[in-house]
C-alpha cells in the first residue's frame, strides 16, 4: 500500500511511515484515542490511521482561505487512507527530524513519536496572546507528540495520559531551559502544540491510571521527555550543550541592550569578542544562573528586591571574568534595583 519508507514497528504491529513530508502510522490493532486535529478530534473509537504533516509554504499558501479541517480531508485522500477512521497533526517542523522513543515495563509499552521546533513561538501558560504572519508567511514552531499504548485505556484515563504527557513536555522544555518568546518565563510549550494518545482496545491488560504515580504515567513521562528533548535537539540544535552558556541565559529577558554597549568605554568589538569566550565558562554560567534566579524570584514577589539585590552583588564578585561582570552588573541594576 505504501510506497515509501517505513520506519519503525511496535510489538502491538502498528508501523510507520515516512513519506516525504508526512509521517504516516497504520495501526496494528484497534485503537481508541484522543486527538487535539480538527479532523476527528476528541476521543474516538475508531482510529486506523494518524499522521503528522511538515507545512510547506505552499501548503500555508492553501491554508490561508481554505478550512484546516478540509484540507486534513484532501490530505487523507492524498496518502490513501480513510479519512474517517484518521487523525492528523500539522508542523513546520521537518519529518526528517521526529524522535521516536519507546519505554517498557513488563506487558506495558509506550512509544511517544514527536517533531519538535521551539525558536519562535516558545510561550508559557498565561503570556499574552500572540500570532506572528508576516508578508504572507507564518513563522511558528510546533511541538506535535503522538504517544502509542499497547494497553487497552478507557476515555478517562485518556485523558489522564494526555495530562502526564502535557507536563511531561513541560519538563523537557525546563530541563533545556527554553525561554519563552513572549515574557521573561521560561516556556511551558509553544502556541500551536498538538497531540494524540492511542491505546489497544484489543489488548486485555485494562490500565485504569495514567498519573504521575502509575508505572504507566511514568513511563509516559520518561517516553516523551526523552523524545521531546531529542527533537528540539534535531530540529533546531537546542541542546544541553548549547544551553551551557551565560549569554543563552541571559537572552530569556527583554531589555534594551542597546543602551548598554552605548554605554560601554572600551573597544566594543574586543569586549564582544572575549565576552563569548567567556560566556561559555562553567563558573560564569553558575554566577549567570545564581543571579538571574534572584532576578525570577523578586518577579515571582517571592523574596525581598533588596536581599535579592545585595545577594546578587556578592555572588557577582566571586565573577573573575571582565566582560561578565559588567554585563551582569547591568542586568542587575536594570530589574532589581532597589
Amino acid at each position: 500500500m505504501y510506497t515509501n519508507k517505513l520506519i519503525f514497528k511496535t510489538s502491538s504491529d502498528d508501523e510507520v511511515y515516512y513519506l516525504n513530508d508526512t509521517v504516516l502510522i497504520n495501526f496494528g490493532p484497534k485503537r481508541n484515542g484522543l486527538s487535539t486535529s480538527q479532523l476527528n478530534g476528541g476521543t474516538n473509537d475508531e482510529y486506523r490511521y494518524a499522521f503528522n504533516q511538515h507545512l510547506s509554504q505552499d501548503k500555508i499558501d492553501y491554508l490561508e482561505n481554505h478550512d484546516i479541517c478540509e484540507y486534513l480531508i484532501n490530505q487523507c485522500d492524498d496518502l490513501k487512507i480513510d479519512s474517517k477512521y484518521s487523525t492528523g497533526l500539522i508542523t513546520l517542523a521537518n519529518m526528517e527530524n521526529i524522535s521516536i522513543v519507546t519505554k517498557k515495563f513488563k506487558s506495558i509499552e509506550v512509544t511517544a513519536l514527536t517533531t519538535a521546533g521551539v525558536r519562535t513561538n516558545a510561550t508559557c501558560a498565561g503570556d499574552p496572546a500572540s500570532y506572528w504572519e508576516e508578508d504572507g508567511e507564518f513563522h511558528f514552531g510546533t511541538i506535535n507528540i503522538i504517544l502509542l499504548i499497547n494497553a487497552c485505556l478507557d476515555e478517562s484515563t485518556l485523558m489522564d495520559a494526555f495530562m502526564t504527557l502535557t507536563e511531561a513536555k513541560t519538563v523537557a522544555l525546563n530541563n533545556l531551559r527554553i525561554p519563552s518568546r513572549y515574557s521573561n518565563s521560561f516556556a511551558t510549550g509553544t502556541g500551536t502544540d498538538g497531540a494524540a494518545i492511542f491505546s489497544n482496545i484489543d489488548s486485555q491488560n485494562k490500565l485504569t491510571n495514567a498519573g504521575k504515580h502509575s508505572k504507566l504515567g511514568e513511563l509516559i513521562g520518561q517516553a516523551v521527555i526523552e523524545s521531546v528533548t531529542k527533537a528540539i535537539g534535531k530540529q533546531v540544535w537546542i541542546t544541553k550543550k548549547s544551553q551551557s552558556n551565560a549569554l543563552v541565559r541571559l537572552n530569556r529577558y527583554e531589555l534594551d541592550i542597546n543602551k548598554f554597549y552605548d554605554g560601554l568605554d572600551c573597544d566594543k568589538f574586543e569586549f564582544i569578542k572575549q565576552l563569548r569566550i567567556d560566556a561559555r565558562n562553567q563558573e560564569n554560567v553558575a554566577i549567570t544562573t545564581s543571579i538571574l534566579t534572584l532576578i525570577d524570584e523578586v518577579n515571582l514577589n517571592l523574596i525581598n528586591k533588596k536581599q535579592a539585590h545585595d545577594l546578587a552583588y556578592s555572588i557577582l564578585e566571586n565573577c573573575n571574568s571582565c566582560p561578565m561582570k559588567t554585563i551582569l552588573n547591568y542586568w542587575i541594576n536594570y530589574f532589581i534595583q532597589d
